[in-house]
């Protein structure tokens, strides 16, 4: 049976890998020898370098193999020279970037740190050097903690080591953020146990000895569950004295650990961050040049240490306390740099910190509090304060007296504490209320005690007011603040006021603010870009009369001719902002072209606008002003405000694009004139803040200066609805699934919603056509001992499908889940053990029964399944019928769409009552999965397709919704002239067929009664076998059936054929009675609602669709009970998230009983366009992925039938146990080798071209000329052998080498009919989910290796190949890469230069893979270029030939010697042949393609071709999962 794995101990962290610019600010310290490596540092350079050859000489794999020792003063010298930065506090840098990345390449931590590192010699250097290596891991975000795995009490040690780095030693200012940082990326991994273990016990009970007795007091009080944990604390302090052990507590590394790490932050914040020594001694507001830019640093990075910590449930229960003794925060508010420029980064961490402090959580049982609960305690707080005040102090009496809400808020709270003196203020805090420690230095500044007083009692903002209050457009403000919305080239080495996205979150609330402001922020960021592209066109001046004027225009973006506000209606009850403003915006479109024309024309209710005012400075800036100028200042750009569509109106004030059905179809008319007028709905919290600010302090008024107003592509100008729908769940009770609400924040058992922990489980399930046939079975059983039964319950000798099994809930082979990095041990067993194993095994009762006969029609028919499902897939499908999490990770070719399909069958056919919603990231996927349902026994009529890419579906029905009503109207009519038919062959009026009400009646009147005599009269003369035939009420009307329906032989079959035909009856007026409502509802709309919500079983849409549309599904009442989400390992955790609450609860509770979620892992994440939300908040985190990190149980699919076997090797390595289907090893079409290669798969080692390795014409827009040439010249070679073009993919990891390489193409190969473009150029991550035959890759670098040092990319572009992969890059680069061995070192088993056959001119041949024929190796890319143009040359003088042979025996020249699809006929003309025997290589005549290679030659290639779901055409856009080998596979 099959596995399931949970993680347990995760085999990687982090593989989310970017491109950085490595551009070395720091200078070189004067007493380091190395040369500064340059801002654009070549192969060469780095070879060159004296770390290089560092590297070479003491840990590469020559050095060891020569025995080279250890060296601790190498490493002491690498520390001081290399990667130490002088302490002058000008940088920011706490590392040499460049230094750090040369030394992880050369895996200086893997290869000579490690594994000399001996925890009582090894030096500080030592472990510091380990500690910068794993920063710089994590910084590239690759496996950090990966290497420590073979020596973990080694690791423990290392750990232990760290934590007492400090000790008895002054660390500079950029090691202690080196040290900080070490600290934040392990408590980022508590995933991985090797650091959990250690890391925890530093935020664990034992750190409340370091709080003050007045706080540990008070904690105690609140949390009396604790007093006993404390007890047993100190009872084994007490044994341990007795034994004279010495135990105190107070000095160990546990207790005084982070509250250490807190004092020396307070003291670097105080006295650290400005230079001492100027005349105000470093407190006051200094200039720039007195300001320590590393202290800054430290002090950011501290705060995201801290907000980490209080931010994840496990860390945040101790650990709060103590950062409220200390009063971190009101510390941070009162100092210098909160209030100074320089600081607002840092400001901006300190609010999210005390955001955090004070988070709406019981953080003794994590559990989410209301916001009555927030209320009341807040109110119970003050209260007891107000008591107190009035019993012990005289002075506060009027604060005592007071209503609550009059003094709650901060200035009023201010006020009335300012009747007393220092003295007594400092007893009130530190003594009666003991909120901080007497012994406090900070106790004695009047401001910092008023702070603490203020912060512990005002009332906080709830979250629900702080999201309502957040305009969901961003503003200018917002979009270019660097510290919020970075600019693409973040490179990792600082932080940001982002939230992250993590394992765990406090609640359902901070998951979906985390979201929110992630996603509100990657749109801002979006935007940005489009504005910037957008502005410049319009080439804005100022004119004479001193007005903004634009002489240019742009495709995006239109002046405004007039802008008007409308109407402001009054605010709802309880807010303050304006409940809706609208304002209209007259543009005219005389400028443009018909098409953009009609782009603006197109605007509709509900897409998002921009409203821009643009002040173009009166003189055009110089080259110093624009070289330091922001980018609003280069723009001129003042003020950015969002706008919803209303509705817009043409030059006559005729509504345009109304889909409200005010307008009738048959009424519309063009748009008239130039001018437009758009009524558009203004953000309403950003209009409530922009008044404010007119009244308050006399800003200029937004709304009268807008003179722009930009559009943005429809496809990504959805951010709103997703935003609100975001904002609405925080509104909302949000209730996910009690069974998944642990499971979803990440605590408890990681097993708890796994199906053998679930109840309401489906005891007998009905496998349908799942199983082909008895062997099936038993193979996917393997476990148990199979025993086939009848319906009676006797055993069956001779069973067939279908079958239906008793499912155990300890089932096994499928109950247990092992960690994340063991293997499956599963050994086979000699066949005596085997046989006594098989008496030994538990019974597995199966019953396969005969199906009722569906009808005598072929239509009535069921569709069979056909794949031959692996055990694992079988229990795949087992885990998902029943209720629960299911998760399957299908590694390439797998066949995940398949068991994805058959689950849902299954389903169906078992819980008919249920409907499922299936969700997918691309339009792609979800049509392959819908393609494949429609082949499955459901019917038509239970499928609804969503959204926009249902036009790509490869099918005659439409399954859109208006596609189903249609649908559903002609089948009525065909229904009822059935019922029309079958009243006529009973001698009645065919009225009955008029409606689907009166066929109802006729229904229960004639036919079941009839149907129930006939029955009846059955049960008297069941020895009569011709009885049935003769007494068959319905026989006339079966007449007209392709066979007999009766044969009169047999009682028992005839009754079995008339139950049939019954049955066929029943279908065709339950069809009717679903058809009645339609004859009901006359709106399409709402026949449309009606089946989405009532009728449809199986509803399907993309993420993207189901987001915007949530408030539509809500309002029409969507209910499902079952979740399918295929891609999830690519989707957004929130749109992950969304899916799962598109129905309000029932009494409440959730409605959904199952999740099935399938994915890959180890393929690449979602798409985040800006790095820094994806390196530095893990915005790219699916869901998927994060539920494999916390250990929860998955099954991972464990056979493919993509690939050869050989190239399947080159990713297996990264799965469980990946073996091939029966299939690719047995069919010659996989033996068969590449027709003209030696090999199946080779690197191909690309030397510089003409001098030039990679290239960067522009930041990150890497290209290499070399291997695009070296590439177009194999794809030549491969097209002029005659493999087609379609079958040809050629892949790249950069859009730079992209662009390149169709350059080369369309100069190299367009103009020649019979070579063509390839199927698809594109780059890895477009082409994840999609495959062909063969594939060309070009990895592009030869500096650093870049972002395919991410696993993942690099198993993407390793499993797209069917047959053959050929990969050029820089072997001497790629090949030391630590992370990329396991298929590198299979690559390089080969020779690196290109080995062809020439004597092979046909695309097919009888070599088998493992024969290399005579090889002739390539050796660079002139040589390549040289054999192809050789042999297009000789193709083009065949063509001549050809012609002048054509004239000569009286043909035109235009008579079919080129064929249709371009390539020339080369089958006959002794002369070319004779001409082809010349040439230098022995070659036998050149073949191009032709039809007849295409259609005749090449059998297999054939055969493959028409296995496809898409078709040769399609091959372009198949996913994955919807390969044909991967289904046809199991079919055989």
């Amino acid at each position: 049976m099959t596995k399931v794995y949970g993680t347990g101990v995760y085999d990687f962290r982090r593989h989310r890998v970017a491109e950085y610019p490595t551009s070395d600010q720091q200078p070189q310290q004067p007493d380091s020898k190395p040369s500064t490596t340059p801002t654009s540092i070549t192969l060469v350079e780095i070879q060159r370098d004296r770390l290089t050859k560092i590297a070479e000489a003491n840990w590469s794999k020559t050095a060891k193999e020569g025995g080279v020792v250890y060296n601790e003063e190498l490493v002491k010298e690498i520390y001081e020279k290399e990667l130490l930065v002088k302490d002058d506090g000008k940088a920011r840098r706490t590392v040499v970037l460049q230094r750090v990345m040369i030394l992880e390449v050369s895996q200086y931590l893997e290869n000579y740190l490690w594994p000399n590192f001996d925890p009582d010699r090894s030096s500080f250097e030592h472990v510091m050097s380990m500690i910068l290596m794993i920063n710089e891991k994590f910084r590239e975000n690759v496996a950090a903690w990966i290497c420590f795995y073979d020596r973990k009490d080694m690791f423990k040690a290392f750990l232990e080591r760290v934590l007492c780095l400090k000790e008895g030693r002054s660390l500079s200012i950029a090691e202690k953020t080196n040290y900080l940082l070490f600290m934040i990326n392990a408590f980022q991994s508590l995933e991985d146990d090797i650091v959990s273990k250690k890391i925890m016990k530093l935020a664990s009970l034992h750190c409340w000895h370091s709080l003050s007795f007045g706080r540990f007091q008070m904690e105690l009080c609140l949390n009396p569950d604790l007093i006993k944990k404390w007890k047993r604390i100190a009872k084994k302090a007490k044994e341990a004295k007795k034994r004279g052990e010495s135990f105190d507590m107070s000095v160990m590394l546990e207790v005084k650990f982070l509250r250490n790490l807190i004092e020396e932050f307070l003291e670097v914040l105080d006295s650290k961050v400005f230079y001492q020594g100027d005349e105000n001694g470093g407190s006051s507001v200094h200039g720039i040049d007195q300001i320590n830019e590393a202290s800054i640093l430290y002090c950011e990075r501290f705060m995201e240490f801290l907000i980490d910590l209080l931010s994840q449930l496990p860390t945040r229960r101790y650990f709060k306390p103590l950062v409220a003794d200390v009063a971190v925060v009101a510390k941070c508010h009162l100092s210098v740099l909160y209030r100074h420029e320089k600081g607002k980064l840092f400001a901006q961490l300190v609010d999210l910190l005390q955001y955090y402090e004070g988070f709406e959580i019981d953080d003794n049982l994590g559990r989410q509090m209301t916001d009555d609960e927030v209320l009341q305690a807040h109110y119970e707080r003050f209260q007891a304060f107000q008591l107190l005040s009035f019993k012990k102090i005289p002075k506060l009496k009027e604060l005592a007296l007071a209503n609550i809400g009059a003094i709650h808020k901060r200035a009023d709270l201010s006020k009335k504490l300012s009747v007393l003196t220092p003295d007594e203020l400092r007893d009130l805090v530190c003594n009666k209320l003991k909120l901080v420690s007497k012994n406090d230095p900070w106790t004695e500044r009047v401001d910092f005690l008023v702070e603490v007083m203020v912060s512990f009692f005002e009332k906080q903002q709830s979250q629900k007011e702080s999201i309502n209050a957040l305009p969901l457009y961003p503003n200018e403000q917002i979009m270019w603040d660097e510290s919020l919305v970075p600019s693409i080239n973040y490179s990792g080495e600082g932080c940001l006021a982002l939230p992250k996205l993590n394992l765990q979150f406090l609640t359902l609330h901070d998951y979906l603010l985390r979201n929110f402001n992630l996603f509100r922020l990657e749109s801002t960021y979006e935007i940005r870009e489009d504005i910037q592209e957008a502005v410049p066109h319009l080439l804005a001046h100022t004119n004479n009369e001193g007005q903004p004027a634009f002489r240019g225009w742009s495709r995006m973006a239109v002046p405004i001719q007039e802008f008007k506000i409308t109407e402001v209606k009054q605010p709802n009850i309880g807010e303050v902002k304006p409940s809706s403003v609208t304002a209209e915006v007259t543009f005219s479109i005389s400028s443009y072209r018909a098409q953009i024309r009609s782009e603006w024309n197109a605007l509709k209710e509900h897409d998002v606008l921009f409203l821009l005012c643009i002040r173009p400075s009166f003189e055009p800036l110089s080259a110093d002003e624009a070289e330091n100028a922001s980018v609003p200042q280069k723009l001129g750009l003042q003020f950015v405000r969002g706008c919803e569509v209303i509705e817009m109106r043409d030059e006559e004030g005729t509504l345009m694009n109304d889909f409200t059905g005010r307008i009738k179809r048959d009424e519309w008319k063009p748009p008239k004139g130039e001018l437009r007028t758009v009524r558009v709905a203004l953000d309403t919290a950003q209009y409530h803040m922009d008044v404010s600010d007119i009244a308050e302090r006399g800003a200029e008024d937004v709304y009268g200066t807008f003179n722009i107003l930009m559009r943005r592509k429809p496809k990504e100008n959805n951010f709103k609805a997703i935003l609100e729908s975001i904002r609405d769940l925080m509104n909302e009770t949000c209730i996910v699934p009690d069974w998944l609400h642990d499971i979803f924040l990440g605590y408890g058992n990681p097993s708890a919603a796994q199906w053998t922990n679930m109840p309401d489980l489906l005891d007998t399930v009905d496998f349908k056509d799942t199983f082909l046939d008895a062997d099936h079975v038993r193979e996917c059983f393997s476990d148990y001992q199979v025993v086939f039964t009848h319906s009676d319950g006797t055993e069956n000798l001779n069973p067939g499908p279908p079958f239906r099994i008793n499912i155990p809930r300890n089932l096994k082979g499928i109950s247990h889940a092992l960690p994340g990095n063991e293997k499956s041990t599963t050994d086979s067993v000699d066949v005596a053990t085997k046989d006594i194993a098989d008496s030994e095994k538990e019974k597995l009762i199966v019953e396969a029964y005969m199906p009722p006969d569906p009808g005598p029609y072929p239509q009535d028919q069921p569709k069979q399944n056909s794949v031959r499902f692996t055990p694992t897939q079988v229990g795949a499908i087992i885990s998902g019928i029943q209720p629960g999490l299911t998760m399957v990770v299908g590694p390439p070719g797998t066949g995940k769409t398949d068991t994805a399909v058959q689950i849902l069958n299954v389903l169906y056919h078992n819980c008919p009552s249920q409907r499922t919603l299936i969700i997918t990231h691309s339009n792609q996927a979800l049509n392959d999965l819908f393609e494949k349902i429609m082949e499955r026994d459901v019917p038509a009529r239970y499928l609804l397709r969503l959204g926009q890419g249902e036009q790509e579906l490869a099918t005659d029905l439409d399954f859109s919704r208006q596609g189903r009503v249609n649908a559903m109207l002609v089948r009525r009519l065909e229904l009822l002239s059935e019922v029309e038919r079958l009243a006529r062959s009973l001698q009645l009026p065919e009225d009955v067929g008029y409606t689907c009400e009166t066929a109802g009646y006729f229904w229960l009147l004639h036919v079941y009664s009839r149907w129930e005599q006939f029955l009846a009269d059955c049960d008297k003369n069941q020895e009569n076998p011709t009885f049935v035939k003769d007494r068959f009420p319905f026989t006339e009307f079966f007449s007209n059936t392709p066979q007999a329906v009766f044969n009169g032989k047999s009682f028992e079959e005839d009754m079995h054929a008339a139950k049939g035909c019954f049955q066929h009856l029943k279908t065709v007026f339950q069809e009717l009675e679903e058809c009645r409502a339609f004859e009901l509802l006359k709106s399409t709309v709402d026949r449309a609602n009606h089946l989405m919500t009532k009728q449809a079983k199986i509803v399907a849409m993309t993420c993207t669709h189901a987001a915007l549309k949530r408030k539509d599904f809500l309002q029409l009442g969507f209910k499902y009970d079952n979740l399918l989400m295929e891609e999830s390992a690519q989707i957004l955790e929130i749109e992950t998230f969304i899916p799962m609450l598109l129905q309000r609860q029932e009494d409440g509770y959730a409605r959904l009983k199952r999740c099935i979620l399938i994915g890959d892992h180890h393929q690449l994440p979602p798409v985040v366009k800006n790095m820094a939300f994806q390196k530095y908040s893990h915005m790219d985190q699916s869901l998927f992925t994060r539920f494999v990190r916390l250990g929860i149980p998955y099954i991972e699919l464990n056979a493919q039938g993509r690939a050869r076997p050989s190239l399947a090797q080159l990713y297996n390595w990264r799965y469980r146990d990946l073996g091939d289907l029966p299939y690719v090893k047995e069919n010659s079409f996989f033996h068969r080798a590449n027709a003209g290669f030696s090999y199946d798969y080779q690197l191909v080692d690309v030397p510089d071209y003409h001098g030039k390795g990679e290239t960067a014409p522009s930041p990150w827009f890497y290209q290499n000329e070399g291997e695009a040439e070296y590439l177009v010249s194999v794809y030549i070679y491969m097209r002029l052998l005659g493999y087609p073009a379609n079958k040809i993919s050629i892949l790249t990891t950069y859009n730079g080498q992209k662009l390149l390489i169709r350059d080369v193409l369309n100069r190299r190969c367009a103009d020649y009919d019979y070579i063509g473009l390839p199927n698809k150029v594109a780059t890895v991550d477009k082409f994840q989910g999609q495959q062909n035959d063969f594939i060309l890759l070009s990895l592009v670098r030869t500096r650093f290796v870049g972002h395919l040092r991410d696993v993942r990319r690099l198993i993407v572009a390793m499993s797209r190949a069917r047959l053959g992969l050929y990969v050029f890059c820089r072997r001497s680069l790629f090949e030391q890469c630590y992370e990329l061995q396991p298929t590198f070192q299979l690559l390089l088993q080969r020779p690196d230069h290109l080995g062809l056959n020439l004597h092979e001119i046909a695309p097919t041949t009888d070599r088998l893979v493992g024969e290399t024929g005579p090889v002739h190796l390539v050796k660079d890319t002139d040589e390549m270029t040289g054999i192809v143009n050789f042999r297009m040359q000789q193709l083009h003088e065949a063509i001549i030939r050809s012609h002048q042979y054509s004239d000569y025996s009286g043909h035109s020249a235009s008579e079919g010697r080129i064929e249709q699809n371009g390539s020339p006929d080369l089958s006959s003309g002794h002369d070319m042949e004779t001409d082809f025997q010349n040439l230098p290589t022995g070659d036998q005549p050149i073949r191009a393609e032709t039809p007849n290679i295409d259609t005749n030659t090449n059998d297999d290639m054939q055969v493959d071709a028409s296995a496809e779901t898409s078709g040769v055409d399609k091959a372009a856009s198949l996913n994955e999962e919807d390969s044909t080998v991967e289904n046809s596979n199991m079919e055989q």
